[in-house]
């Protein structure tokens, strides 16, 4: 499984399809820190918010560009389904984590946050809590990304529309006082955390959330490509 994850991240690469999601984070982090300068962790916030459609993007571009026989092959070789189904979302996580990493350091390069008053310290603290809502952001992402790929879509239509509903929803019931909150990640209440503040309580409701949203919808694209194989 580990050769199988290594060879779909080398063609992700190889072929040049990471270059489009890499240059979309970075204009729109750049649009993002360019009004000014924002505290770290309100500023890690909202880009961990824009950057979900940008990893789900990215996460769809991945496992589209191993074609639909050698994906079956690879299902033939690995002996289980499971294991190559978890190989390409593995291998989209791992995607993400580079972007990720270029979301963390963008604001510094553009001076866009101000750095925290009590000094490395507290700028310590405040990348690894920009760290987390990133990561929290992560799994869901990988998981509508997976969603909308080819071999659950079948067409490419169909894929982008799955893309684009999945990210315009994560925002709009997202909002405070939307009546189904829980039908999507919680990246609205991440982000509100981070500017308005919160309790340990609230932020481990909200890990709890994630990590049951992205474990229910991992299973829908398994079921669905184990249907479709």
């Amino acid at each position: 499984m580990i050769a199988l994850t290594r060879m779909r991240l080398h063609g992700f690469v190889r072929t040049g399809r990471a270059v489009a999601p890499l240059i979309a984070a970075l204009a729109v982090l750049s649009i993002l820190y360019g009004g000014g300068q924002a505290e770290t962790v309100e500023a890690y916030g909202v880009s961990a918010l824009v950057a979900f459609p940008v990893l789900a993007w990215q996460t769809k571009i991945l496992l589209d560009v191993e074609p639909d026989v050698q994906r079956r092959l690879a299902r033939v070789t690995l002996g289980s389904a499971a294991r190559e189904i978890a190989a390409g979302l593995l291998a989209a996580a791992t995607a993400g984590l580079g972007t990720i990493a270029v979301a963390l350091a963008v604001p510094w390069v553009f001076g866009g946050v101000k750095g925290d008053a009590s000094g490395v310290k507290g700028d310590a603290v405040s990348i690894l809590i920009g760290l987390a809502v990133h990561l929290l952001a992560l799994g869901p992402a990988v998981a509508l990304g997976a969603l909308s790929s080819r071999a659950v879509t079948r067409t490419a239509g169909m894929g982008a529309a799955v893309l684009v509903t999945g990210s315009v929803l994560a925002i709009v019931l997202g909002l405070q006082g939307s009546p189904a909150p829980w039908l999507v990640p919680p990246l609205m209440a991440a982000t509100r955390l981070t500017t308005s503040g919160g309790t340990t309580r609230t932020a481990l409701t909200l890990i709890a959330h994630a990590t049951l949203w992205t474990a229910a919808a991992a299973f829908a694209y398994a079921r669905l490509r184990r249907n479709r194989a």
